[in-house]
């Protein structure tokens, strides 16, 4: 995961053939993937390596504030990704109008406000929350649901507004993403030449891969009402999200993308390659 994403990171920044909008997202999916599963996984490999379980109450409630951030920030960021493409394939004469550099920083501003406001709001809500009971998480970390069965007092609302957050961005969003690609799909249809038909498509390939492994694994977890759901299919639903997603996504971008592979094979060749020791 950490070699993916920041080699992705490295690549785009360092090659100027990838300074376009579709990379400059890229960019910063791999930013929130890896920090995502950075707020994740040192603990959870503490606790399974070393055995030492505890967590403060300040540092559970802000690895829980930015675990929820980060989801709602891919989420968005999937989003505009799909915009872009409509852009691009529906669009492409005004593409570099429509997607100017002004645009994608606003929609990036706006990704993450969102998803940092939203988060506070949960985050907020579940500190007035008194937690009296036994205090040990059925979880790998600070998972939202887990630490809600915990509490002593009514988390009714707390319920409400995690299903409505998950109608909201997760379902409203697939929504978004399914209209974009209703509209791409329709274009694809009408060009004429099938070598034509199939770039336009390939465009958008690894996209529709990485909504897919997205969407699915976050709609199992918090669609279904706190009580009706498994624990242990909540942490396996969970652990898709913050460990296996991040650690595909790069994989997904880079093995379909001939632009990433050059680009990879330049940097090899052009600034590692010579810098090893020579027999």
């Amino acid at each position: 995961m950490l070699l993916g994403n920041l080699t992705m990171i490295l690549l785009i920044n360092t090659d100027p053939q990838l300074h376009t909008p579709m990379y400059f997202f890229l960019t910063h999916l791999s930013f929130i993937d890896f920090c995502l599963s950075s707020t994740i996984v040192p603990k959870a490999l503490e606790t399974f390596l070393i055995g030492q379980s505890r967590i403060s109450f300040w540092g559970c409630f802000a690895q829980m504030y930015f675990f929820i951030a980060l989801v709602i920030c891919e989420c968005l960021l999937l989003v505009v990704m799909a915009y872009d493409r409509y852009a691009a394939v529906c669009k492409p004469l005004l593409y570099a109008t429509t997607m100017n550099r002004a645009r994608s920083y606003g929609m990036m501003a706006l990704v993450y406000t969102m998803g940092f406001l939203s988060s506070l709001l949960h985050t907020s809500l579940a500190g007035t929350l008194s937690f009296c009971r036994a205090r040990s998480v059925n979880h790998f970390f600070c998972d939202p649901p887990a630490l809600l069965k915990l509490s002593c007092s009514s988390t009714h609302v707390n319920e409400i507004l995690q299903v409505s957050n998950a109608g909201l961005n997760t379902l409203g969003s697939a929504l978004l993403v399914l209209v974009s690609y209703t509209y791409i799909l329709h274009t694809i249809l009408h060009i004429p030449l099938a070598r034509g038909r199939l770039k336009a498509f390939s465009t958008c390939a690894s996209h529709l891969v990485a909504i897919t492994i997205f969407y699915v694994p976050g709609t199992l977890a918090y669609v279904q009402p706190l009580k009706a759901s498994s624990q242990d299919q909540a942490k396996l639903v969970s652990a898709c999200y913050t460990i296996l997603i991040p650690a595909l996504n790069p994989l997904i971008y880079s093995l379909r993308n001939k632009e990433v592979k050059g680009a990879l094979r330049k940097l090899w060749v052009q600034k590692l390659l010579p810098q090893l020791p020579k027999l």
